[in-house]
């Protein structure tokens, strides 16, 4: 409502102003020649104002004042109005810079660009605010999951302004704002990562930036090209860290033993010389693979699944998406335990209970019964 009120006050002030700017230099002759105006610009000379302006300014002394009142009830009523006033004093301004009949140095030129400057400052006092609004605030620690409050706030208002500047001739401001915004954004959830969070903070953070490039490819924007792809890639870094970190639960006794025998062979232990070692034998090896036997490995998968399920929120499906990046690393991790066991323990006959075909099946049929 207020950008209306806006543009339909501008529309009935140029005609008046431009009107009575042409009465003023027609009736005192300010249009003729110098030498014929001597004595009337001795009269009339200021030291900033030629006489023109500086006549409007006098009869149209209350316009400035009271179009500064009215923008600022515009910035008291909705916090946003700024952006709707922004475009429309832009677009105006364009507009008279841009007419013919527009008279380059008019008063109301003047009066317009001083509000404009106004207009700006408000438009980057409320940018200011709301992001520092995204950068103090506190996540709970008793956060589960799913779309933080700030990253929706910022849905919003992109939604709000792209709608905003639809129609307007120039968005440099906006852009500006987007990519400031876009940064607040990405520094406090990145900030999680060092939040005492009762949730898995890879999990919240996978989510959220999966969102906001979801959004963000959505919507197109060419300054948030660049923001788009840094979530993409925060949102891939999240993943596999969060596949990681639940990847060792299942066989966790087993990743601890071999994560062992990996750190003796790096610290310049032969890899047939391995099995001598008290912790690393034969037999210490037999008994951690005989706490897995191939129901009890689908068994810890199933819960593994379950689990997953119950953090991650619903609205994101990325259910599909992690459990094949689970099923993809698990793979690798029974890969590169067979091999250990080949280069480590030769001979010796030792293999797990289960095989990669049975893993498959059991990630399948996880898969098909949910």
């Amino acid at each position: 409502f207020s950008e209306q009120v806006l543009e339909k006050v501008l529309k009935e002030l140029q005609p008046l102003c431009t009107a009575e700017q042409e009465f003023i230099e027609k009736f005192f002759l300010l249009n003729q020649n110098a030498a014929d105006l001597e004595v009337l610009e001795v009269s009339m000379r200021t030291v900033s104002f030629p006489p023109t302006i500086r006549l409007l300014s006098e009869i149209f002394s209350s316009l400035e004042p009271e179009l500064r009142s009215f923008l600022d009830v515009c910035n008291r009523v909705h916090p946003f109005s700024c952006l709707q006033v922004l475009v429309t004093l832009n677009d105006s301004v364009f507009e008279m810079w841009n007419s013919s009949s527009s008279l380059p140095s008019s008063f109301l030129n003047t009066v317009l660009g001083n509000m404009l400057l106004l207009a700006k400052s408000s438009f980057n006092k409320c940018i200011g605010t709301l992001c520092k609004e995204m950068e103090e605030v506190k996540v709970s620690n008793k956060v589960r999951g799913g779309i933080l409050p700030f990253v929706i706030r910022f849905e919003e208002f992109v939604n709000f302004s792209e709608e905003v500047f639809r129609p307007a001739r120039r968005r440099g401001e906006l852009d500006k704002a987007l990519v400031r915004l876009a940064g607040s954004v990405f520094s406090s959830i990145n900030s999680l990562s060092s939040a005492n969070l009762k949730a898995n903070t890879d999990m919240i953070m996978m989510e959220n930036f999966h969102h906001i490039h979801c959004f963000l490819c959505q919507k197109k924007i060419g300054c948030l090209e660049g923001k788009k792809r840094e979530a993409k890639e925060r949102y891939s870094q999240h993943l596999e860290k969060y596949v990681i970190k639940y990847l060792g639960q299942p066989l966790e006794k087993l990743h601890h033993f071999f994560e062992g025998v990996k750190a003796r062979v790096a610290q310049g232990v032969k890899e047939e010389e391995v099995s001598f070692h008290l912790a690393y034998s034969k037999q210490e090896l037999r008994k951690v693979i005989e706490k897995y036997p191939s129901k009890e490995v689908k068994r810890a998968l199933e819960t593994l699944y379950r689990k997953i399920h119950k953090h991650l929120c619903p609205e994101e499906n990325l259910l599909p998406v992690v459990w094949q990046a689970m099923e993809q690393e698990f793979i690798w991790q029974y890969q590169e335990f067979e091999d250990l066991i080949q280069r480590c323990y030769a001979g010796s006959g030792i293999t797990m209970d289960f095989t990669m075909e049975d893993l498959l099946s059991y990630f399948n049929s996880i898969t098909l019964s949910n």
